[in-house]
């Protein structure tokens, strides 16, 4: 891949939710989940403005399939739409919901915590699932000048994917990290997640593609 020139003044390196729930031996493990956590630690070296984000439930969500009697993956209709529900992860305060302890957060400008209403899932960094409730992400970022996002973190198929193609939709240019990201890949989920990415205009990129200006 050719290499990406980084503009201090424009970029922004999203990093999302690379917390110990999602990581090896959390409740909502992605496989090989911290893997990530030193590519997101040198990519944070690099930008100017860095922004975490944090799954962030309270206990008894919506999307936790022990609030329905139902198996964790299963599908149901919410009221805005369709909603996987997941084992009960990243509940508020716990050590599940901790940033993963290698993780340097040190350059965090802003920490977006999600998913915080009980009745609403959210996985992008920009909007909650019912698709109506910004994070206050976009004006954030707007103020500093930002126009383009990188997207690094967990999961690609969930959280970086919605993250990415909301960054398109709000006007932003948008990169997905690639080797700087895991999935979940139920069911065909990440193919389906990198041809969604593609058709709304990210652009893929590695790690080591990432040049400073």
């Amino acid at each position: 891949m050719p290499a990406v020139p980084l503009s201090p003044a424009a970029d922004a390196l999203l990093v999302i939710d690379v917390q110990v729930d999602f990581c090896p031996g959390g409740a909502l493990a992605v496989p090989e989940g911290d893997r990530v956590v030193p590519l997101c630690n040198r990519l944070m070296a690099q930008f100017s403005t860095v922004v975490l984000t944090q799954d962030w439930h309270p206990a008894g969500h919506a999307s936790f399939a022990s609030v329905h009697g139902r198996q964790p993956f299963e599908m149901i209709e919410l009221d805005y739409g369709p909603q996987v529900l997941w084992p009960d992860h990243c509940v508020q305060a716990t050590a599940g919901a901790a940033f993963h302890p290698a993780l340097d957060t040190a350059p965090a400008q802003l920490i977006v915590r999600k998913g915080m209403r009980r009745q609403v899932d959210s996985y992008s960094a920009f909007f909650e699932n019912d698709r109506r409730t910004p994070t206050g992400l976009a004006g954030w970022l707007r103020d500093k000048g930002i126009r383009r996002v990188f997207l690094c973190g967990l999961a690609t198929d969930y959280c970086v994917n919605y993250s990415g193609q909301d960054a398109r939709a709000l006007g932003f240019e948008a990169v997905l990290v690639e080797d700087a990201c895991r999935a979940v890949d139920l069911g065909g989920s990440l193919t389906d997640a990198l041809a969604t990415l593609q058709a709304a205009g990210v652009t893929f990129a590695r790690t080591a593609d990432i040049t400073a200006a």
